[in-house]
């Protein structure tokens, strides 16, 4: 039996100031409208299970996926983009691998993405 698959936060670098627990690393790549890539973590994580059926938090690393917010600078205004969605844990990382997503910290985000990620987050 394989191991169980823990989503790898980015280091408190990357996390800094108020940064909620749950997001695992943040990516901008300012060419497109929806710049920003939030990637959450453990606590938004699912799996899939041998029958079909979907189980909560990570499990092994090919039948886990990860939840993601892609979201411009102000996802709230009528033109903005906040749109939630989830890719496998292995696309996740290679996500991480590319090189036109840059890193960026918590602190660097405009504040009302900030204020949508907090309190657009999970419930734990």
């Amino acid at each position: 039996m394989s191991k169980k698959y823990t989503p790898r936060r980015a280091s408190k670098r990357w996390l800094d100031g108020d940064c909620p627990d749950w997001v695992l690393d943040i990516f901008d790549n300012p060419a497109y409208g929806d710049r920003y890539t939030i990637i959450y973590g453990k606590a938004l994580a699912f799996h899939t299970k041998v029958d079909g059926s979907l189980g909560a938090l990570p499990d092994q690393y090919h039948s886990t996926y990860l939840q993601y917010l892609s979201a411009s600078e102000n996802p709230t205004h009528p033109q903005g983009i906040g749109m939630h969605g989830e890719f496998s844990a292995h696309d996740a990382a290679m996500y991480r691998l590319r090189n036109k997503h840059r890193k960026v910290k918590w602190s660097s985000l405009p504040e009302r993405l900030r204020a949508f990620v907090l309190t657009n987050g999970p419930e734990v």
